[in-house]
């Protein structure tokens, strides 16, 4: 990596941390010819697979304990009392500094701890294993108890998102964190099957993501555990496991109430696997790759290795990488594009060894975002030979790219300007919950590239590992973020509590997991954190987490998305981009909000590019506007930016908000507001909207709600007003017009309902009923137009787009018959019978003549023929409470969303079939097929 001035020349992805054996420190001394002959000798991919991996997801067995049952003694930690926290404040509260904890009971944090020593990287703080097996006079814990009559489960698998939803203002769990039964505490079990004849091997647990409080017992030996929920960690089995005898798992998960400011999921969320391997192995996420361009035609290939040794004796060891081209998929050519075969190494028992080798690679096809460019990818499969004999092979996904940062153009990929239209997203998936499904964030992501995303910040923790794998196959720049508090806490029961012992190693292995991942451009290691407000104690801590990142991947810049630091203060100082939430448009500057405690700011984009001349500046949060699908409300501001209230936007009692997208959250902004604040300070890179989809939780600005308003698209993936708006400032060239609102208003016959407009184009005409309401255009600055005298008759409403002069693009709205009949549609009509892939099937009320009635709210009736499953029924509305498991659904302004799958191995089609009383029924055919 090249880094001069802050400017930093991120040459794709990789590398690692532990004591350092440098070998082959050059291209050229790496053992490596441009001799297409000499990658022949070696051969391609294949020859035996000395490592398996295998996937848990199958056969659990759960248990949670009821309302009002005394859970076991098992604890990781005492936690504090809630105190006076109450559900709804402010998002932008400050932050609370740590409320003191006396531990009154036997706890197991101490032989829990231990699991964290790999990515502890001074050895004399390594935690030691206390004496004594806690729990293995559990009965949970223990190989013969019987668990038949426990429910049988498949991960992913959140416990909570089957319901039911908790209503009122006294409900357990309130509207912040989805008012879902997450929290509680639960056990899952499974026998694990392992053969004598893995007699000596080295046996891993490796879990993706539990929420949270995870530990682990084996054959009721306690093997460890994680507390953060987000984290994917491995624990190493070897020692408990029983080769040909029986092995029994058990994870106890703790996930507490008021730990989270948004739905965090619960369970086993994410997926289990065991890994088998000999001793002697390439460390967990051991291989790290960077890349280098040093001709327009060649670029170097850095790998750096990290290996194990958990054999009782020194081993000699050659390592051989084969580099291959595997386009946008995971099909890698038969053919190696370059092989690098490093110095054999001497690895002692019992601790890493880390070596280092390059080598050269020709014409490679690099990684970008479309539509510019692609995301071409590459495999590096590592193996391990000892005396000839393969023990260890690993294959390793990564990319070549380089990125480029300049504080006063912004963020270049590949030499190309990359203008940031970035949104944040949470990691639930809506009716899913945090269950993690591959379908469904893809369908995520294309729907966002539709609107002309190119960018996605996980916000405010790390992704599940597939999220990251569809972001490098299609192309989505990523801003990698861990932490959403430090030692002061938002929540009474969020990470604080276990910030102090495990914030570096939470940090070290969210980098080494992600850092070979192409579409990763930036580490972001805290949002809107307490430690804004405390000086230079709070940069001391954001020092010590920066200086992990650094050792663990010093190729790549830090962020931090400061919501009230200011340019003046000691936390800027620290990270390498200055990252922004709402600061930069102002937050709460008009006149109504004087006297008030919350966060004021001016507009901060010059302030900050004054005092940091050297850093790049990034909107990491935007505009927070709400708004509900479908939903208008009159009168309409004549404001380009407003907050909701009661009569301005509003409605308490509803609990909705218009959707003339014209209102936000106090302390944002509209989408305009934004899109002009940054045309007006070019330096900024680009935005990150809060947010790309609704997500659970978080309802502001109603908390009696169950789920939040601030998507550009609503929790069932439909479209809001918003969508169409960001596409015509975001997608400039796509011929697009967009009428609001619809044109069912029999109430407001002769009443004025103003009429607006989103297009690409510069003008437009509007008419209703054939006759000319005159034509605009737009202004600098301006993002729509606005014909707000419009006085409502039945009939067609149409706009007609022009650029320069020219036709463009129109749209027209008509007001509907009655409903009638229901329409669906699924997204992909064949998919996988694997029980896992997904179809979302859409279903719309329509009249007669086929238009979707936008007011309609029938509950509609699913029901399913052939060897699958609804998994989920939705529909968008935040205020809706039927479970997300019920098969009868209320169409919430016309429209309702189902999710079915087949079961493993079927082989004939599904038929949905969508039925309300009064209207003609549908139905839907859904095709197993062998690929996607």
């Amino acid at each position: 990596m090249l880094r001069t001035k802050r400017h930093f020349l991120l040459a794709s992805l990789l590398l690692m941390v532990l004591p350092v054996i440098s070998v082959n420190g050059r291209p050229e001394e790496a053992g490596v010819s441009r001799n297409p002959e000499l990658l022949e000798e070696f051969g391609g991919p294949g020859q035996g697979e000395p490592r398996e991996r295998i996937n848990l997801n199958r056969g659990w067995r759960f248990f949670k304990y009821g309302e009002g049952e005394v859970p076991d003694g098992l604890i990781y930690d005492e936690r504090p009392a809630t105190g006076d926290f109450r559900d709804g404040q402010p998002a932008d509260a400050r932050p609370k500094e740590a409320m003191a904890r006396v531990t009154s009971r036997n706890v197991l944090k101490p032989w829990i701890l231990p699991t964290a020593n790999p990515f502890i990287g001074d050895r004399a703080r390594h935690h030691v294993r206390p004496e004594g097996d806690p729990g293995m006079d559990f009965p949970f814990t223990q190989v013969e108890f019987d668990d038949r009559s426990w429910e049988m489960v498949d991960l992913p698998h959140d416990w909570a998102i089957g319901g039911p939803f908790q209503e009122g203002g006294n409900s357990e769990v309130g509207g912040g964190m989805g008012r879902l039964p997450v929290n509680g505490v639960a056990w899952y079990r499974r026998k694990l099957d392992i053969p004598a004849s893995d007699a000596g091997k080295s046996f891993y647990l490796e879990i993706d993501g539990a929420m949270s409080y995870a530990m682990v017992w084996v054959n009721g030996h306690l093997a460890g555990g994680w507390p953060y929920g987000y984290a994917s960690w491995q624990l190493d089995l070897t020692p408990w496991l029983v080769p040909g005898g029986e092995n029994q798992l058990a994870i106890r998960l703790d996930n507490p109430n008021h730990s989270s400011r948004w739905y965090p999921g619960a369970g086993l969320y994410r997926n289990v696997w065991l890994t088998k391997t000999q001793p002697l192995r390439v460390a967990p996420w051991g291989a790290f790759i960077s890349t280098e361009i040093v001709s327009e035609t060649a670029v170097a290939i850095h790998l750096d290795l990290t290996i194990d040794n958990n054999s009782p004796s020194e081993k000699k060891v050659q390592p051989v990488t084969r580099f291959y081209f595997s386009g946008t998929d995971a099909n890698r050519a038969e053919a190696p594009a370059a092989l690098l075969t490093m110095e054999e190494i001497r690895v002692a028992p019992g601790r890493p060894a880390r070596i280092r080798g390059s080598v050269v690679l020709e014409n490679p096809r690099l990684w970008g975002p479309p539509p510019s460019q692609l995301p071409w990818l590459y495999v590096a499969e590592t193996t391990l030979t000892v005396d000839g004999q393969p023990v260890d092979r690993v294959e390793t996904r990564f990319g070549i790219r380089e990125v480029t940062f300049h504080p006063d153009s912004g963020i270049f990929i590949n030499g190309e300007k990359i203008r940031i239209k970035g949104v944040n997203l949470h990691h639930d998936l809506g009716a899913l919950g945090g269950a993690f499904h591959v379908r469904a964030a893809e369908r995520q992501l294309e729907i966002l590239r539709e609107m002309g995303c190119n960018a996605i910040r996980m916000a405010h923790n790390p992704p599940a590992p597939e999220l990251l794998a569809l972001t490098d196959r299609m192309g989505f720049l990523v801003i990698d973020e861990i932490f959403d508090s430090w030692e002061r806490n938002k929540t009474p029961h969020d990470f604080h509590l276990i910030f102090p012992e495990w914030s570096e190693a939470d940090t070290r292995a969210f980098i080494r997991r992600d850092r070979n991942s192409p579409s990763v451009i930036i580490w972001s290691f805290g949002n809107e954190v307490g430690e804004q407000y405390t000086g230079e104690a709070g940069a001391a801590v954001a020092r010590r987490l920066q200086q992990f990142i650094r050792e663990e991947d010093p190729t790549r810049p830090t962020i931090l998305a400061m919501n009230y630091a200011k340019p003046h203060m000691e936390l800027p100082e620290v990270p390498d981009i200055i990252g922004l939430n709402y600061q930069g448009e102002g937050i709460r500057q008009e006149p109504e909000y004087e006297g008030t405690d919350r966060i004021r700011t001016a507009p901060q984009y010059e302030a900050f590019h004054t005092r940091h001349p050297g850093k790049v500046i990034l909107s990491t949060e935007t505009a927070s506007a709400f708004s509900s699908r479908g939903v208008f409300l009159f009168p309409v501001s004549d404001l380009q930016s407003a907050p909701v209230r009661d009569g301005r936007g509003g409605d308490s009692r509803s609990c909705h908000v218009t959707s003339y997208e014209l209102h936000a959250v106090d302390f944002g902004a509209s989408p305009e507001k934004v899109f002009a604040s940054l045309e007006k300070h070019p330096f900024v890179a680009g935005e990150f909207v809060w947010t790309g989809w609704d997500h659970l939780g978080e309802p502001t600005p109603y908390y009696d709600a169950r789920s939040s308003y601030s998507g550009i698209i609503d929790l069932a993936g439909f479209r809001k007003e918003r969508f169409y708006l960001y596409q015509s400032h975001w997608r400039p060239d796509l011929p697009m017009a967009h009428l609001l609102p619809h044109w069912n208003w029999p109430e407001r016959t002769g009443e004025t309902t103003p009429v607006h407009l989103f297009t690409s184009g510069d003008e437009a005409e509007l008419f209703l009923n054939g006759k000319s309401l005159g034509r605009k255009k737009k202004g600098e600055f301006e993002y729509r137009l606005r014909w707000d005298e419009v006085v409502f008759e039945a009939g067609e409403l149409k706009a007609i787009a022009y650029r320069k002069g020219k036709p463009w693009a129109e749209d027209v709205l008509k007001t509907t018959g009655g409903a009638k009949a229901l329409k669906a549609c699924a997204d992909r009509s064949t998919i996988i019978p694997d029980g896992k892939d997904l179809s979302f099937i859409t279903v719309e009320v329509t009249d007669r003549k086929g238009r979707t009635v936008p007011r309609s709210s029938q509950t509609i009736h699913f029901s399913l023929r052939g060897q699958g499953e609804i998994v989920a029924t939705d529909n968008g509305d935040p205020t809706d409470m039927d479970a997300f498991s019920s098969h009868s659904r209320k169409a919430f302004n016309g429209m309702a969303l189902a999710i079915v799958r087949f079961r493993e191995g079927a082989r004939k089609p599904l038929t949905l079939i969508v039925q309300s009383p009064g209207l003609k029924k549908t139905r839907v055919r859904i095709s197993p097929g062998a690929t996607r």
